[in-house]
């Protein structure tokens, strides 16, 4: 069953992308804003880790979950230390899969040549 509910939230989160995308002609960076913003939203409403447990990689696929992980990580930081946390918990969670981004699009560009 959760196969099936990761399938199917992932898919509808996808699917409002695409449809803002065709609808309201937007580029695909303001597509990844708005859901990063709706990640950190529905984070600070507690909703997101409702959906996490429901869905599993469903919700933590889509873009939506980095908005998610960067306010996480910023409340547990200032909950933790202090206000100062929130500049700094961003980071301490993040920064593993920003840094796998680099190194892997670093190594496809080896790779890969661009069409000129």
């Amino acid at each position: 069953m959760i196969f099936l509910n990761a399938f199917l939230i992932g898919g509808l989160i996808c699917l409002i992308a695409q449809l803002i995308l065709d609808c309201f002609k937007l580029l695909p960076a303001h597509i990844v804003v708005i859901f990063v913003v709706l990640g950190s939203i529905f984070e600070a409403f507690h909703l997101y880790d409702k959906l996490v447990d429901f869905a599993g990689a469903g919700a933590l696929l889509p873009i939506s979950s980095f908005g998610h992980s960067l306010t996480h990580a910023a409340v547990d930081a200032a909950v933790n230390s202090n206000y100062l946390g929130i500049f700094t918990g961003i980071f301490d969670l993040t920064s593993s899969g920003i840094a796998a981004a680099i190194f892997f699009s670093f190594l496809i560009a080896l790779v890969c040549k661009p069409r000129g």
